[in-house]
């Protein structure tokens, strides 16, 4: 089997993982196993950016995504544990639009794989691979031209900040309301 490589085979693993825990993700009834699911799952996509020599990319997934994000939505659980206890759930009916859900995105998917055909061949994609040079990357992603993205980078960053600001003023307000 000449497809059975190691790079084929750290590949399946990797979906694997991807699949895996993004299901555990969507289906835990545990929000902080949740939480955990999608760090595991953010960790294994940036192992499929390693595998395609998109190291920037990866250290940028596990930083922002992996490290920040979860953290901050681990944050704002632990903050807001016990509000909104007493709503009323309807299982069935989430379970049947999560099944629509997952039809139509499986549907679209496979639809855009057969029209594109996303398999490129392996010299092409190390030569892709090569031609990506990091001081664009950096000059692009810090930069104030047409077509850099300092602004919107600087505005994740507010955007941020303002929840963490948020979270800090929903726990003090709890805080005094438990006392």
């Amino acid at each position: 089997m000449e497809y059975l490589t190691a790079s084929n085979i750290i590949f399946f693993i990797l979906a694997a993982a991807i699949l895996l825990f993004g299901i555990l993700t969507v289906t835990s009834t545990k929000i902080l196993r949740a939480a955990t699911y999608l760090f595991f799952t953010l960790f294994s996509i940036a192992g499929l950016y390693l595998q395609l020599s998109y190291e920037f990319l990866a250290a940028v997934q596990l930083s922002v995504y992996a490290g920040g994000i979860v953290i901050l939505i681990v944050f704002a659980i632990l903050l807001i544990k016990g509000l909104g206890e007493d709503k009323e759930i309807n299982l069935g009916q989430r379970r049947i639009m999560g099944l629509v859900a997952a039809i139509v995105g499986s549907f679209t998917c496979a639809i855009t794989i057969i029209k594109f055909g996303f398999m490129p061949e392996y010299e092409i994609a190390t030569e892709m691979a090569k031609s990506v040079d990091m001081k664009l990357i950096g000059t692009t992603l810090m930069g104030t031209e047409k077509f850099e993205y300092l602004l919107p980078f600087e505005a994740a960053s507010i955007l941020l900040l303002a929840c963490i600001v948020g979270s800090i003023a929903i726990a003090t307000k709890s805080k005094e309301v438990n006392k």
